[in-house]
């Protein structure tokens, strides 16, 4: 397991590398007013290229190590799991990363590829999403097959447009998607089930070599074909989790991923009363407020330099938020009734923070101090 977070971290790392050198002609095309944009210069997008890459070497290595080396591993991993995995991750990041190196790609077209990978998913891996940890909803839900086939299609297509709206700072959804992915793991290991953590490991390792380059130095982003990679893995590796195995209750990926989860829920219901379509972009997502209404102004010579800072002290405070929802989902991987309890007091939280900001009633110690360093 160590040794395939190595492989893949590495992987990622020299492929940023290498994408820092050779893409910054292609990142002068992202327009210097768009409202996501908290940085200076012109960073290359293409992250998710570098590690689907670390992904697709991973996953390789498994059916390799399994398959033809006979590495006791304790991971029987077959070529057709292998591209059960990569494919559909291949369509969800391939139509990001057209979006990331052309900018013209529509938001429903992405929501179509994403879909489309969504149905790969579930046709390849035979997911379905059979319980809602419920008896009484159970009995309903369990009467014919559709639902759970459509919403473990819709979850994998959802998720990935959750990540990218909360990918709005260094080392923000990269290390949201790590500590999911490690999460599950450790789930994964708890029951057995070693070809999941491996899987999700994979991803793990690959964003841990993106991160290296991305935080704090902001020298590449993960772009839109990063966030749809890593909302693709980790819906069919919690969808795959639960449905293999009973004891694992539903309610814990729904705990897990509530922040982007919540985010986007709350983002569509906001523009929605505004009137606004829901792939419009704005500059009022949780993250941003957090960036103008706490993390105080950085006084630096170097114009670049002050946002970077202020842009990497961002990030902590919504690494601590989501711990509120990985903490708990981890200790209470199997119990329904305190799952459910904690992403009701997760939601609950989340409204009141978001109001508060808001309304310009933060505490005072929540709030960073100016500094010139």
């Amino acid at each position: 397991m160590l040794f395939l977070l190595i492989i893949c971290g590495v992987v990622s790392s020299f492929a940023c590398a290498a994408l820092i050198r050779s893409g910054r002609r292609i990142a002068h095309r992202y327009g210097l007013d768009m409202p996501q944009r908290f940085h200076a210069g012109h960073i290359p997008r293409l992250g998710g290229v570098a590690m689907l890459a670390g992904c697709s070497i991973g996953w390789l290595w498994m059916v390799i190590a399994s398959k033809y080396l006979g590495i006791a591993n304790g991971i029987q991993f077959s070529p057709a799991q292998a591209l059960a995995w990569c494919i559909p991750a291949m369509i969800a990041a391939g139509c990001g990363v057209a979006e990331d190196v052309w900018h013209q790609l529509r938001a429903r077209w992405r929501l179509v590829f994403t879909l489309l990978a969504g149905v790969t998913a579930v046709l390849l891996l035979d997911l379905r999403i059979g319980s809602l940890g419920l008896a009484w909803l159970d009995r309903g839900w369990t009467a014919s097959t559709w639902p759970a086939i459509a919403f473990a299609v819709l979850a994998i297509a959802g998720l990935p447009h959750a990540f990218n709206l909360i990918d709005g700072y260094n080392g923000l959804a990269g290390t949201v998607a790590m500590i999911c992915s490690f999460a599950i793991a450790y789930v994964a290991l708890q029951v057995g089930d070693r070809e999941i953590a491996g899987a999700v490991l994979v991803l793990a390792g690959a964003t841990a070599g993106f991160l290296v380059w991305n935080y704090p130095r902001g020298l590449i982003f993960a772009g839109d074909g990063g966030a749809y990679l890593w909302g693709a893995v980790i819906a069919m590796a919690s969808i795959l989790l639960t449905q293999r195995h009973r004891e694992v209750s539903p309610w814990f990926p729904m705990l897990l991923l509530a922040y982007p989860v919540l985010e986007t829920v709350f983002s569509i219901y906001r523009k929605a009363v505004r009137g606004q379509s829901p792939s419009m972009a704005d500059a009022l997502h949780f993250h941003q407020l957090i960036y103008r209404r706490i993390v105080r102004e950085v006084f630096h010579d170097d114009e670049s330099r002050r946002m970077l800072m202020r842009n990497n002290r961002t990030s902590p405070y919504l690494w601590g938020f989501a711990a509120f929802t990985v903490v708990p989902a981890v200790l209470f991987w199997q119990s329904t009734y305190m799952l459910m309890a904690c992403t009701f007091g997760f939601v609950t939280l989340y409204v009141w923070a978001y109001t508060s900001i808001v309304r310009f009633k933060v505490p005072r110690w929540v709030r960073s101090r100016s500094s010139r360093f």
